[in-house]
């Protein structure tokens, strides 16, 4: 894993998508928790393939401006990029076009874990 490493997903944008469907507002328009959603996705797969079995990653930091709005049936991609690197915290900058240009943009951080362990805390929540 080293700065400098990018990864990008891309998606058609439906129905599912909008900012209608999530409950973020009332137009038929990509939503921005869908965008976001999509720049997580980048960032995760961006170093999945350095992780062992043992290992997953977290998001913990988002500061994301949605630039643009989005119409259903146009493709948009999220590119993430590793801007830093501090032990098992990782910060990227994280981009989204759609077919017309740059519609957000923004700084995301995720924390390496290591899987059992973390959803065993997790779960401790549960108990009584």
């Amino acid at each position: 894993m080293e700065i400098g490493t990018k990864f990008k997903v891309t998606v058609k944008v439906e129905e599912k998508d909008t900012a209608k469907a999530h409950g973020s507002g009332t137009l038929d328009v990509l939503a921005t928790p869908r965008m976001i959603a999509l720049m997580e996705e980048s960032a995760y797969k961006c170093i999945e393939k350095y992780l062992d079995d043992t290992q997953s990653s977290v998001g913990t930091y988002l500061d994301v401006k949605h630039l643009s709005a989005t119409p259903v049936g146009m493709d948009v991609y999220a590119e993430s990029e590793i801007i830093e690197l501090d032990g098992r915290r990782v910060v990227f900058s994280v981009k989204a076009y759609d077919e017309k240009g740059l519609i957000g943009e923004g700084k995301h951080e995720r924390f390496i874990v290591f899987s059992e362990k973390f959803v065993t805390k997790t779960y401790q929540k549960l108990e009584k």
